[in-house]
């Protein structure tokens, strides 16, 4: 297990160019206009959909449609599309990423295996995009929806042979520094049990060392501004954002977290939509779809962010695609996203609760928002003396079968991702390009220069 400790030295790379002797390879074409060289973003606001491959983002457009209007409007990704990824990892682990080596990827430039925390293919450490922006003086924090030790959070901050090493992965957290100082200044999304253990209470070591801890909603808005925060609001993930006591909880943290990052010197902020993957490995398409309007609403802040501080640079990617998603199946051309519209609980939440009703099918109705024929209230009326998978499955296929959703699989698919970016520095993004890109033109932008080919590189950075 690869582990780094407090005086344990570790020299990486301190520049974009660097890169090439840290594992990257030296294969990107400067596409950028000369314009955009002199367009250095003082900000940069990295947004990760886990999970969210193409065909999410038309299904989520189709679901806020307005039905009573002849066209099916624009929401706030298509206007900032400006491209696309591929998203394999080392050939060690062939065509299809899992979410530890795409976020290791977007993270350092470096691809890696499956499962790999932060590290290359001979489980040596990598420097992050985020090492990288404390090593420039930079604030840097991270906002998600999955406990924060999980795939994507993880690879920017640790380093760690299998992203299943929760426990290890919160100590490096506190354990890795970059110069002496802590990877991540503010830390938002669930993960309690993680860092409040009986064999160690890092929470604690954070409170000691002055960070602010935040474990409600309410008690992260009552944080001084420009703290150093740890704000751990579940004891693993958040709860789907349908069962989730606010609505708009990505949006909540970005807004949070960027309050306390903002300085003279700039920020990086990692922010992730991390339960869209986990909708697709469950093929629940009510949450997809829910999580993606989370994400949507945090991406509707971001503009209005941006436009009040242009020199600031948003980009958004998909580690990768989960379930195979399909608008319409089974031959039938059509696809009713109007039974997910008034849902008031998830389908797991649902599936729970029916097992505890006297008629269950006028439960599950009122949970789902709409009406049902008596001979599907029967059928719920049934299931519900099932076991809780059989209940699960049975909610779940039923709105598939309501809205007329495919799947193809639980885990993931090899799609290209979109890209969407907007903001300073923007155009550097255009057209089709690599995840390990997405990292490279961050560490150029970090660097100062617009991303490009051949720059030297600079001394190096310490990290404990």
């Amino acid at each position: 297990m690869i582990k780094q400790h407090i005086r344990t030295t570790l020299v990486l790379c301190a520049s974009a160019a660097a890169l090439i002797g840290c594992g990257a390879t030296d294969n990107t074409v400067n596409t950028a206009p000369p314009a955009a060289k002199q367009n250095i973003p003082k900000n940069i606001i990295m947004v990760v959909a886990d999970g969210m491959g193409p065909a999410y983002t038309t299904a989520y457009r189709n679901y806020v449609d307005d039905p009573s209007t002849p066209s099916i409007e624009n929401v706030v990704l298509d206007d900032i599309l400006v491209g696309n990824a591929s998203t394999y990892p080392a050939p060690v682990s062939g065509y299809v990423t899992d979410s530890a080596a795409a976020a290791t990827a977007l993270a350092t430039g470096v691809k890696s295996y499956n499962g790999a925390i932060g590290v290359d293919v001979d489980k040596q450490p990598l420097q992050s995009v985020m090492h990288f922006a404390k090593s420039k003086g930079m604030r840097t924090g991270l906002a998600v929806t999955s406990q924060i030790v999980h795939a994507t959070p993880a690879s920017y901050v640790a380093h760690n042979e299998s992203r299943k090493n929760y426990n290890a992965i919160a100590e490096d957290f506190f354990d890795v520094r970059v110069n002496g100082e802590f990877v991540a200044d503010v830390m938002l999304g669930g993960g309690t049990s993680y860092f409040k253990r009986d064999d160690r209470n890092i929470l604690a070591e954070f409170v000691d060392a002055g960070y602010q801890h935040a474990e409600t909603y309410e008690s992260l808005a009552l944080v001084p501004t420009g703290s150093n925060v740890l704000g751990l609001f579940a004891p693993v993930a958040l709860p789907w954002v349908l069962d989730d006591s606010r609505k708009n909880r990505l949006e909540y943290m970005t807004k949070h977290a960027i309050k306390h990052l903002e300085n003279d010197n700039g920020y990086f902020l990692l922010v992730e939509a991390s339960q869209v993957d986990w909708a697709g490995h469950a093929n629940d398409i009510a949450s997809a779809m829910t999580e993606m309007h989370d994400l949507a609403l945090t991406m509707s802040f971001l503009r209005e962010y941006v436009e009040a501080n242009p020199d600031t640079l948003v980009i958004l990617t998909a580690d990768h695609s989960t379930g195979g998603l399909t608008i319409g199946a089974h031959g039938d051309y059509r696809w009713s996203p109007e039974f997910l519209q008034n849902m008031n609980a998830s389908a797991s939440v649902i599936a729970l609760g029916m097992a505890n009703e006297d008629k269950p099918g006028d439960y599950v109705a009122k949970q789902l928002g709409f009406t049902l024929t008596d001979e599907e209230l029967a059928t719920f009326d049934s299931v519900a003396k099932q076991d809780d998978a059989i209940r699960l499955s049975a909610v779940k296929t039923f709105l598939d079968n309501k809205t007329n959703t495919g799947w193809t699989t639980t885990g993931h698919t090899g799609v290209d991702v979109e890209v969407f970016a907007f903001g300073a520095g923007q155009s550097s993004f255009l057209g089709q390009i690599d995840n390990t890109d997405i990292a490279k033109k961050i560490f150029s932008f970090i660097d100062g220069k617009a991303p490009q080919r051949g720059m030297a590189s600079t001394t190096g950075v310490t990290i404990y």
